[in-house]
């Protein structure tokens, strides 16, 4: 297992040798013969990007993790070729996320790793401790990797993004409060880059289940007019780099974990005893036969006391029935107050279908009482109280068909324009979206005799957050850009071996 990147330096100098005139000579390339930069200055290399550009995994982005991002990874094969050191703005310790006073800060993820030992089985669960890294420290200075967990493309160009009031990650190495991450970048005077933006634009949205109160998709217009005024600046003066198109987030294993019919049996067995029957009697069997009277029985069915069941869920997009529902309800005999409740709640409710796409983040959250902090919602009856089950799972952990296709609709405009600029300022390119097309295919990719996939832990390629490449996954990553600029550029880095790269970080730091 590799512990670092000095390791993987040294087996590069282990293959060197020297000829003649004293240059370096290296045999293991990717086409046999003495390595290469072909017509590319890759003496001081600047990567620019997002959540994965910085190496996130498993939910966080701590210092472990940011050693594999996939820009390290390639920098270790440019110092092969004259490449100077890749300095990286380390975060703290292992734990992920920030500190605040010594009490860890909400809202940015805490490593995840697999509780195999757990009675349920395998799961996903997050490591104790707090970060060490301080949300108010700042370690200003050079760096090269610009990925900004977070980050959209307009955020690149945003002054004051590195203010407080900005994204702590770009905070605590920014120049300045006032400086952009573009800025900064550029002072570098990088000899080459490397451009992967436009995932948030489109994955905010999706993980926020399409309710874009919480996170909007970026309007074509914006994309467009910033993704150009970054190619422009970074190929000024004839700078050369290598450019990544973007995947349709909707394939990424997050979206395919929690089926639509999650609720088994055994979810719905309480005290040896099955409630469907209870739920049947008392809540699915009036809201059906009450939705039935309104021409919209289809909404809810009963539940099944034998196989898998789908969830309640709310969908936006269906005529509010609110008013219509209590009143029927109450004409059935039900007193006020419940009828009310129903209403309220149910009002715009369905089951959810094999066409929904569920968050991953609805995995803590199904069964649970809904709460305003964590879900936007809260229930008016404590009889209504479990999400998914009895309450309507909210917006933000389901994409309806109809937000899938936006989602593809806007990946699509934002490829355009990626493929356009690739065009016009003449640079390398690397198909993400045809990757994960080959990842998502039961053939998967094999390289190095591993084969990789997207699917959740098993598959390799993906962390436990189902959206962030594990280790192996930027490794192969890595590798596609090295084919991409080889292709360009006339070098031949051979790329690194997919199996000196993990698949899962040990909840243990010691064990990395």
């Amino acid at each position: 297992m590799i512990k670092n990147n000095k390791w993987l330096l040294l087996v590069a100098l282990t293959m060197m040798a020297c000829s003649d005139d004293d240059a370096v000579v290296v045999n293991d390339t990717a086409d046999g013969q003495p390595l290469t930069s072909g017509s590319a200055d890759f003496s001081n290399y600047v990567a620019i990007g997002d959540s994965f550009a910085a190496g996130f995994s498993d939910n966080a982005l701590f210092e472990e993790g940011q050693k594999f991002s996939y820009p390290n990874i390639l920098a270790s094969q440019f110092s092969l070729v004259g490449g100077s050191e890749f300095k990286i703005p380390f975060m703290v310790g292992n734990v992920g996320g920030f500190s605040n006073g010594g009490v860890q800060v909400p809202g940015y993820g805490v490593r995840l790793y697999l509780d195999t030992a757990n009675p349920n089985g395998p799961t996903p669960t997050s490591v104790s401790g707090v970060a060490g890294t301080e949300i108010s420290a700042t370690i200003p200075g050079s760096y090269n990797n610009f990925g900004i967990p977070g980050a959209k493309s307009f955020h690149l160009t945003f002054p004051g993004y590195g203010s407080s009031a900005g994204n702590p990650y770009f905070a605590r190495m920014a120049s300045s409060p006032s400086t952009t991450v573009l800025q900064d970048a550029l002072a570098q005077n990088p000899s080459f880059f490397s451009l992967w933006i436009g995932g948030n634009d489109e994955l905010g949205y999706a993980t926020a289940g399409g309710d874009a109160s919480l996170n909007p998709l970026t309007p074509q217009a914006v994309f467009d007019a910033t993704y150009n005024q970054l190619m422009a600046e970074l190929t000024a003066g004839g700078r050369k780099g290598v450019i990544a198109n973007l995947p349709p987030v909707t394939t990424l294993p997050h979206f395919y974990v929690i089926k639509y019919n999650q609720l088994t049996q055994a979810n719905l067995t309480v005290g040896g005893n099955s409630i469907v029957p209870l739920l049947n009697a008392q809540l699915y069997g009036p809201l059906k036969n009450a939705l039935a009277f309104l021409g919209q029985g289809d909404r809810i069915n009963l539940l099944s006391t034998t196989d898998n069941n789908p969830m309640l869920m709310r969908d936006e997009t269906l005529a509010d029935l609110s008013a219509q529902l209590t009143a029927v309800l109450i004409g059935g005999g039900l007193d006020v107050p419940t009828a009310t409740a129903f209403g309220q709640v149910f009002g715009q409710a369905r089951q959810t279908l094999p066409t929904d796409l569920i968050c991953l983040s609805a995995s803590s959250r199904i069964g649970q009482s809904p709460n305003v902090p964590q879900d936007g919602v809260s229930s008016p009856s404590p009889t209504l109280g479990q999400l998914g089950i009895t309450f309507p799972l909210p917006d933000r952990y389901v994409l309806i068909p109809t937000e899938v296709a936006e989602i593809v609709a806007a990946t699509e405009g934002y490829n355009t324009t990626i493929e356009n600029a690739k065009n016009t300022y003449d640079v390398a390119f690397v198909d993400a979206k045809a990757i994960m097309t080959q990842l998502s295919s039961p053939a998967g990719i094999t390289a190095n005799n591993f084969t990789l996939t997207s699917n959740f832990v098993t598959g390799g390629a993906f962390s436990l957050d189902g959206i962030h490449p594990s280790p192996r996954g930027y490794a192969l990553i890595a590798n596609k850009f090295l084919e991409a600029i080889n292709a360009k550029y006339g070098s031949n880095f051979k790329g690194v071996n997919l199996g000196n790269y993990r698949i899962l970080y040990p909840q243990n730091p010691d064990n990395f």
